[in-house]
């Protein structure tokens, strides 16, 4: 038996995180070290996956949930425009094995990685 994720942790209550969206398969919470006004995580329910790549394979339905609430957020926070970032590995810079995806929002030109 492997311990739950600290994404699990947060949504059973068992350590502090600033809920933001939750719904019936995902939820999300604020980023503890945000890159932009709006840096949210969308994660789903289940630690059945542990990145995108394996989420997309089991259930792209999960996969476009968490895409619905990704817009969501962004929506509410950042005039609906957003960049959604999945880390897929250790050198990607995934830290957590349990699939989130990051959405960045209000992000200054400037600030931009990768472009």
């Amino acid at each position: 038996m492997t311990e739950p994720s600290i994404f699990t942790r947060i949504l059973n209550g068992e350590i502090p995180g600033e809920l933001l969206a939750d719904d019936d398969r995902v939820f999300a919470i604020r980023d503890i070290n945000p890159q932009a006004p709006l840096h949210a995580l969308v994660i789903p329910k289940t630690e059945r996956y542990r990145d995108v790549t394996e989420l997309a394979q089991g259930d792209p339905e999960l996969l476009a949930a968490m895409i619905a609430m990704a817009k969501r957020l962004a929506d509410e926070h950042a005039g609906g425009e957003y960049r959604l970032i999945f880390n897929n590995g250790a050198s990607a810079g995934q830290s957590v094995f349990h699939v989130h995806a990051h959405v960045l929002g209000d992000i200054e030109e400037s600030k931009l990685v990768g472009f």
